[in-house]
């Protein structure tokens, strides 16, 4: 990470009133270092371990959840066992590739939601996850 990305990442984490720890700093730059991405607890561990991060699985988990607390990612779960974390904090919804476990963006103008109904009193509506999965064809 250059001088300049770990400044940065560094104000972003105070900014949500983060502390930026050693370890924040350098998961935050894995997971945001790509761009708009998915990903699970095991694949951002397995990416801290090749980046030569010295981290546990327990670790990036809490990072993960706390990153989600703040509001910087965003949690989508589309398979029971399986969670993923979502870079892209906007309004969108998601295909789910099954067999590949792969999840992609789907513009939020590309799918209406109409007829919701009005949540109990002292709520509001957060936010509306659509998750489409799809499947290789079968000949």
């Amino acid at each position: 990470m250059t001088a300049d990305n770990m400044i940065k990442t560094e104000a972003r984490l105070r900014q949500v009133g983060l502390r930026p720890t050693r370890q924040r700093l350098a998961l935050a730059s894995l997971l945001f270092a790509k761009g708009d991405r998915h990903l699970t607890v095991e694949e951002l561990h397995a990416e801290a371990a090749d980046a030569g991060i010295d981290v546990s699985l327990a670790t990036v988990y809490n990072t993960l959840h706390q990153f989600t607390e703040a509001r910087m990612i965003r949690v989508l779960a589309v398979e029971g066992s399986r969670t993923y974390f979502d870079t892209n904090v906007s309004d969108h919804h998601h295909f789910f590739i099954e067999g590949r476990n792969e999840v992609l963006d789907i513009p939020l103008s590309n799918i209406a939601i109409a007829n919701l109904p009005e949540p109990p009193e002292g709520m509001e509506i957060a936010n509306v996850d659509v998750v489409i999965r799809l499947r290789e064809k079968t000949v």
